[in-house]
This record gives C-alpha cells, sequence and structure tokens, in this order.
C-alpha cells in the first residue's frame, strides 16, 4: 500500500470517527429532551392546568411574575405561578444537566389538578379579576367580620344605590359588617365617567370584567365569589342580594348569631322541584342542551341568599366547569350546590318578594323584594319605629 493509499485511509477513518461523534451527540441530546418532554406530558393534568390557566385567565409569563400574591392565593397558586415561569425557563435555558428542566418537574409536582374546562362551561367565558377591588372594604381578609354584603347593582342604577346608602347600607359602617355593591363593565363612555365619580365619593363599588347585563347575572355571581374568595375570604358569612331589596340587617345578624356554627351552608327561600321553562319566548328559557332533566335540583332564589363563608371557594371553583346557565340562582345555589352537597336551607325570613309595608312586616323580614329606592326610606323608618309593639 502506497503513501497515497494510506493517507486516502486515514482521511476516510477520520471523517468517520467524526460523523459518529456527531451521531452520538445528536442522540443524547435528542433522547434527554425527549425524555423530559414525555415527563412534562406524562405527569396528570399538569399540563392541562398551564392550558387552563393561560386560556382562562388571560395570564401570561410576565402577568404572573409581576403580579403579587394576595392573602387567599394559597401555597398551590404560588407554586402555579412558579410552574409557569419555570416552564419558560427551561424551554428558553436548557442545561446539559437537565437543571432546569428538573426544577420545572419539581413544580409541577406540587401544582393543583384542575379539570380541562369545555366550551360550554362557565368558565369558557367568564373573564376572572377585577378592574376595581377595593380589597380595603374587607380589612384583614374579613378576619373580625361577621358579614359582607354585597349587592348586584346595574350600572345605570345610581338612585337605587343612593337610596341604599341612606338606608340600611348604614350598618356597613360597623367594623363587624363590611358592604359593597358589585357591578361590571359597560361601552358606554358615559356611564364610565359617572361611576368613577361615583366611586370617587362613596368608594364601595368592585367591577368586574363581564359586560353588564341580564343575561350576564350568572357571571356577576361568579365575580361576586371569586371576589370574596380572593379579598375577604375569612369572613363569616357573605349576603348576596340585589339593589331593588330591603335588609333587615339587625334581623340578619340575629340570624346569623344563631347559626354561626352552621357551616356548608346556603340559607334563602328555598325554590323545590322547579321546571325549565322550554319557551322560546320566555326570557327564562333553557334548552335541553343546557340542562336536560326534567326539574332543577332545589336551589336559593336570587333575590337575597346567605352563604357560609366555606362555600364560597368551593362554589366558584366548580361554577367554572359547569355548563353555562343564565339563571343565577338555579346555576349556583341550585345545580353546582348539589354537585358539591352544599345544603340549601330555607329560612322564611326571606321573603324574596313584594309584601305589605306593615311596621311589623318589615320588622320580622331579613328580605323583602321589589323595593324601589323611594320605598327604601318609608321601610328604614318602619324599621327603626320604636313605637310598634309586633308579637
Amino acid at each position: 500500500m502506497g503513501p497515497l493509499n494510506l493517507r486516502n485511509r486515514l482521511l476516510q477513518l477520520s471523517i468517520l470517527a467524526l460523523l459518529g461523534i456527531t451521531l452520538y451527540t445528536y442522540y443524547r441530546s435528542t433522547d434527554e429532551q425527549l425524555q423530559q418532554y414525555a415527563l412534562v406530558r406524562t405527569t396528570p393534568n399538569r399540563t392541562t392546568f398551564y392550558e387552563t390557566v393561560h386560556t382562562h385567565t388571560n395570564a401570561n409569563s410576565s402577568d404572573v411574575a409581576s403580579t403579587p400574591l394576595t392573602r387567599n392565593q394559597s401555597n398551590s397558586d404560588a407554586s402555579t405561578n412558579l410552574f409557569i415561569i419555570s416552564l419558560s425557563n427551561a424551554s428558553n435555558n436548557p442545561s446539559p444537566s437537565g437543571g432546569n428542566a428538573s426544577a420545572a418537574i419539581t413544580l409541577i409536582s406540587s401544582a393543583p389538578s384542575t379539570p380541562v374546562i369545555n366550551k360550554d362551561s362557565a368558565g369558557a367565558i367568564y373573564p376572572s379579576g377585577h378592574t376595581v377591588s377595593v380589597p380595603e372594604k374587607c380589612p384583614d381578609f374579613g378576619k373580625f367580620m361577621d358579614l359582607m354584603i354585597i349587592i348586584m347593582s346595574a350600572p345605570n342604577h345610581f338612585e337605587a344605590r343612593t337610596a341604599i346608602r341612606q338606608t340600611w347600607a348604614h350598618y356597613g359602617q360597623r367594623r363587624d359588617i363590611g358592604l359593597v355593591f358589585m357591578l361590571g363593565s359597560t361601552n358606554d363612555a358615559r356611564f364610565e365617567s359617572s361611576l368613577e365619580k361615583e366611586q370617587d365619593i362613596y368608594g364601595d363599588i368592585v367591577r368586574g370584567r363581564f359586560i353588564d347585563s341580564y343575561l350576564n347575572l350568572t357571571l356577576k355571581t361568579m365575580s361576586t365569589l371569586e371576589w370574596v374568595d380572593t379579598y375577604c375570604s375569612e369572613v363569616k358569612f357573605v349576603l348576596k342580594t340585589d339593589d331593588d331589596m330591603f335588609i333587615n340587617v339587625p334581623r340578619l345578624l340575629a340570624f346569623i348569631y344563631k347559626h354561626k356554627a352552621d357551616t356548608n351552608v346556603i340559607f334563602g327561600k328555598v325554590a323545590k322541584r322547579w321546571k325549565p321553562v322550554r319557551s322560546k319566548t320566555s326570557k327564562y328559557y333553557i334548552s335541553p342542551a343546557q340542562y336536560r332533566p326534567p326539574f332543577y335540583p332545589d336551589f336559593c332564589t336570587g333575590p337575597a341568599y346567605l352563604m357560609s363563608s366555606d362555600v364560597v371557594s368551593k362554589l366558584y371553583i366548580n361554577s367554572l366547569q359547569e355548563t353555562f346557565l343564565k339563571l343565577e340562582d338555579v346555576f349556583m345555589t341550585g345545580i353546582v350546590a348539589s354537585k358539591l352537597g352544599i345544603k340549601r336551607s330555607h329560612a322564611s325570613e326571606f321573603h324574596n318578594k313584594k309584601i305589605s309595608y306593615s311596621p311589623c312586616n318589615v320588622q320580622r323580614a331579613i328580605s323583602i323584594h321589589m323595593v324601589k329606592y323611594s320605598e327604601q326610606f318609608d321601610l328604614w323608618k318602619k324599621l327603626l319605629d320604636g313605637k310598634t309593639k309586633c308579637k
């Protein structure tokens, strides 16, 4: 074999060796990446949870990194935030040792298991969060408060809110009672300007991100529960009511003190064996696709109901996964509460209807429905009437 053939032979061997090293390096790096990917994908519910967070909270890595945790955001929420950040770091800064990927996997194992939210669920259309949150209305997360009253109101109901502030909302000045109005957003610049001025004066309005309308009352209730869960989670009881209601707060407090040991319960006017309305001309129409059974579960009618605070977080979280229904009381206190095993307890003092305004009726009731804002003052006077003796 001549010198030329020897040189050619050595060159061929060098090329083959270099090719072998290249293929081995590529195989090793690819295998490590596939193993890391498989670990992430096969961890139960973790990737689903990541997708759910981004789809339904409008979160991204910069939002998560810059948003401070509230008192209610527990370690599981903190793990969720870190999980999202770690995945980003693991993909953008891979290391041969797999250090970043290992960190991501560790945090994944501590993230909560969250079911997939389907396209027909309330969670698929609910925009979480609040543009105005007024957390100061529930100091110390409600630790020293017996009652938080949340009043569903519409953007153009300024007179109703004013009448309530000047009458029974007076009890909101007590340290053991909180009171706020819950409103959504509007596309009307005039309303928005008026609401900003109202908020500057009173500072008692919470604003959700949903569009405020009759069809979105369920979203308004979800926003209410999210607000309590985030800013007022340690209060003992929560009253959800409307701005056409008169609330006898002293009677309500007496009721609460009587039931202070009760948990996992919603008190109110319980409706039993109500049928879904199938007539498409009715504003209460519900299609079989939305709710198929012939009867609704027992539910507390919407004008006013009282919740023990331990049900708030459960109702909110599980409502995200249920098929959306525009009837908020049926949806929340019926369908969702029933599946969670939450008791619905009838209390006769919750009238949730129009009754005669005699002093004794006013003093015996907890809630009276269909009260015009001009009538709030008459009922307030009869409530405080010290002359009438009622049996």
